[in-house]
């Protein structure tokens, strides 16, 4: 009984905590309401801040007290962390309206920003092409506005050619817009890259639109520690 009711005082904690901002959020792609990134990280940091408490203290009493106490202060911090996040993707919306990238989120913890259908490149090359500048100086500045993120810049192909010309072309592709990064103020150590090559189609490679759209760089973006 005691546990029952610590846990009810335990998410009760962290909805308030979770209050001061919106509990829900309009999901960009799917149109639907779903919970933020505050007020999930309060409930996940009050209930593990509380299953410490609980585990520790001589008696009833003084267990219900840490358990409490360890509520209020992991269900803070857990909304610190989601309300970190949830701002810094309502800036790069902001900042990349009407830009041709796509911004996605997964999940509580990631954004995904989609340079798709060759945006930044031309055919078979991966020299930036001064058409996106301004969109990754935009990008740039929410990131050192933001520097406790770190990123994985992904590089994809479409089918033509082999698959380990492919392989090497995208990996450049990235280590391009990673260079990009870093020249403007970026630290470098939060910047990694990968390249797919052709391993990853998110389109028909069949058709000559698919194959455009195949050939995009994304950047992940992630808390810093995950």
């Amino acid at each position: 009984m005691f546990k029952l009711k610590s846990t009810i005082a335990i998410v009760s904690i962290a909805a308030l905590l979770g209050g001061c901002q919106s509990m829900q959020r309009q999901n960009a792609t799917t149109g639907e309401m779903e919970t933020n990134s505050t007020t999930t990280g309060a409930i996940v940091g009050a209930v593990s801040g509380a299953l410490v408490g609980l585990a520790t203290g001589d008696n009833a009493k003084e267990r219900r007290n840490r358990a409490l106490a360890g509520a209020v202060a992991g269900g803070a911090v857990g909304a610190g962390v989601g309300n970190y996040f949830d701002r810094q993707e309502a800036a790069l919306r902001e900042e990349l309206l009407n830009s041709g990238v796509q911004v996605r989120r997964v999940g509580e913890d990631q954004l995904v920003l989609v340079m798709q259908n060759g945006i930044g490149f031309a055919s078979d090359s991966y020299m930036l092409e001064s058409s996106i500048y301004n969109t990754l100086n935009g990008v740039a500045r929410i990131l050192v506005e933001y520097p406790d993120t770190v990123l994985m810049i992904t590089g994809h192909t479409d089918s033509t050619g082999s698959e380990a010309y492919n392989q090497t072309l995208s990996l450049k592709r990235a280590d391009s817009v990673r260079t990009y990064l870093s020249g403007q103020r970026v630290a470098g150590n939060r910047l990694s890259t990968m390249g797919m090559g052709e391993s990853s189609p998110i389109c028909d490679n069949s058709t000559s639109q698919g194959r455009t759209c195949n050939r995009r760089v994304e950047i992940n973006i992630y808390p810093k520690g995950n």
